[in-house]
């Protein structure tokens, strides 16, 4: 490599950002992106067709599709900033699953409709409860690059 071909970032000695969409990353950013337009969706048609059916659940499943779509973004944009971001995220998302998922089992009343994180993510096929775990590793050892 001569110096002509250098990065304006190498050039300067400052890093480039480490993009956490590429490889396994990509997978996740298309299933992040992918929930937070099904938990958008079915958040904003729950709320306007029948909010006060069940609030609470449909609240919760509006608050799911901004933690995915922040996730979304993160992995996007990248860099350690990004990446510390949407660590912290994936840990409230699991924790979210695990509280409600638990919830919804323990006390079935207790939501009028199911959520997102219902019953640990079943309607979704446990995806709600794998995809932070998985984002987590990714982030994880993305940091080491």
């Amino acid at each position: 490599m001569t110096d002509t071909d250098r990065t304006p970032a190498a050039a300067t000695g400052r890093k480039q950002p480490f993009d956490l969409g590429t490889g396994p990353g990509r997978v996740l950013v298309w299933f992040y992106g992918v929930f937070t337009v099904a938990a958008a969706s079915r958040s904003i048609v729950q709320m306007i067709l029948d909010f006060g059916k069940a609030p609470l659940a449909y609240v919760l499943s509006a608050v799911a599709a901004l933690v995915y779509g922040f996730i979304t973004y993160s992995l996007v944009r990248g860099g350690e900033r990004a990446r510390r971001t949407a660590l912290v995220c994936c840990a409230a998302e699991l924790a979210g699953v695990l509280i409600v998922g638990t919830w919804t089992l323990a006390d079935p009343s207790a939501f009028a409709d199911a959520t997102v994180w219902s019953d640990f993510g079943r309607d979704y096929l446990f995806i709600p409860v794998i995809l932070p775990v998985t984002g987590m590793i990714w982030l994880r050892r993305a940091r080491t690059v």
